[in-house]
């Protein structure tokens, strides 16, 4: 980890959906959701979106090798609104993910509780007896040589959540440089889209859903 360069992408972000509320983007992997610990880790999704939406707040993050779908609101009410929908798990939420090896069968509930592993941060680990209730549906999409690509619904929110819970199963995330392995690890990103969100619009109450294009 000591060998660390963060160099995230320097296209512009993709908005995918904004009005007075809210702003939906789509993050690029590579590029942090919120500022680092540190000057050089201060670029990230949030302050390139501040030049358009001044008033932009934080709802929910993505890991920084993470692509994909992710709302900020721009008031504080629609901030505390979408706070409490994730707290609740109103929200819905789906992503893509390249396995290693061959995952059966089909579909499947991970249901491993999970907490810090404190020797060894930011990495997160299953623990039956001080973890935090976090449970995960898997989908098998298909299954080409060596891999598997699978569509994952978290019903809990915790970090580093589908990448430990995949770990767990044997088929850890291709690219994961924390959870993965030799070969598996080498990939040039970790293979994990947000590709849809499910959400109340905080003003009027409305179902929404917004998607983003899977780059792999």
């Amino acid at each position: 980890m000591d060998s660390f360069v963060y160099a995230p992408p320097q296209t512009p972000p993709v908005i995918l959906h904004d009005d007075e509320h809210i702003v939906i983007v789509d993050k690029p992997a590579g590029l942090l959701s919120v500022p680092g610990r540190g000057p050089e880790l201060t670029d990230c999704l949030i302050d390139r979106l501040r030049g358009e939406f001044v008033n932009i707040l934080l709802v929910h993050r993505l890991d920084m090798d993470t692509s994909g779908v992710m709302v900020f609101a721009l008031t504080k009410a629609a901030q505390g609104n979408l706070s409490q929908q994730f707290e609740q798990r109103v929200t819905g939420k789906n992503y893509l993910a390249r396995l290693q090896g061959h995952l059966t069968p089909d579909k499947g509930r991970v249901d491993l509780p999970l907490i810090v592993d404190w020797p060894n941060r930011p990495r997160q680990h299953v623990n039956h007896e001080t973890g935090k209730p976090a449970v995960t549906d898997w989908r098998v999409l298909k299954r080409p040589e060596g891999e598997t690509r699978v569509r994952l619904s978290p019903l809990t929110g915790r970090t580093h959540q589908l990448r430990v819970h995949m770990a767990a199963l044997g088929h850890p995330i291709l690219g994961d440089p924390l959870y993965a392995e030799g070969e598996a690890a080498s990939h040039p990103r970790l293979m994990l889209h947000a590709e849809s969100l499910r959400l109340r619009h905080p003003e009027t109450g409305v179902t929404m859903t917004f998607s983003a294009p899977c780059p792999f």
